[in-house]
């Protein structure tokens, strides 16, 4: 049963579906909208989106449906979303760490998955965001869209149509960790690149090498290879 429920205007898809999820008669309930006006990203960022060219889309899915790790659950996220963009575009697309998707170079997701209460169950709340048809993006140089990264000008309801069905059919056969890991691993953004990263005591260049199950990132640095959780360095590109 398809439990996929559309909003003309909201602040933030992964907000108002907590009210939706009274309706939901599946095990993925979702909401979408062309219009948010107040959506978040990883750790606080904005996630704004001009209205009926990009997407907001949240699913809530019951964390007790899941095995594996909260880790796992926001890699192999990232991962049918990866292959879902290159299928859809044949395209390269690459994850950056931990979980912005970048199309030839240009950050064209952003994933944001919470964890919360309602109904009496824990859901995971998968909120993506999807540039689609923006054509400038003046005040974030390394963002961009399907339309500019591929010149090819979706629809948006078909899209958002195919999303929730690839969501569904992945996240209800999960792989094993081993092979979570090893597909993140294949599409990590600039790995075994060298690249300038920022800490908060400076700048400098390293490779990427793997990241690993506990949400960590490995990094060749000038003075050897160091792990990092998000936000403790920045790779600039």
């Amino acid at each position: 049963m398809r439990d996929l429920f559309y909003i003309k205007e909201c602040s933030s898809t992964n907000d108002e579906i907590l009210r939706f999820l009274l309706y939901g008669k599946s095990d993925f309930i979702s909401l979408y909208t062309f219009n948010q006006t107040g959506g978040r990203g990883q750790y606080g960022n904005s996630w704004a989106i001009i209205p009926e060219q990009n997407l907001a889309f949240s699913l809530a899915v019951n964390s007790l449906n899941f095995k594996i790790s909260d880790s796992l659950f926001n890699y192999y996220t990232a991962s049918i979303i990866r292959d879902f963009l290159a299928s859809l575009t044949d395209s390269p697309v690459e994850i950056k760490w931990p979980n912005d998707i970048i199309v030839k170079g240009k950050k064209v997701v952003g994933i944001l998955i919470e964890k919360k209460n309602a109904q009496s169950k824990n859901y995971y709340i998968i909120g993506i965001g999807i540039n689609i048809l923006q054509e400038q993006f003046s005040e974030i140089s390394n963002a961009g869209s399907l339309f500019t990264q591929t010149g090819i000008r979706f629809d948006l309801n078909q899209l958002t149509q195919s999303l929730y069905s690839t969501l569904v059919k992945r996240l209800s056969n999960i792989p094993s960790d081993e092979e979570i890991m090893e597909q993140f691993n294949l599409h990590l953004f600039r790995k075994d690149k060298i690249s300038v990263f920022e800490t908060a005591q400076n700048r400098q260049n390293g490779i990427i090498r793997f990241a690993d199950e506990k949400g960590e990132l490995w990094i060749e640095l000038e003075d050897g290879l160091q792990s990092f959780y998000h936000k403790e360095i920045k790779l600039l590109y």
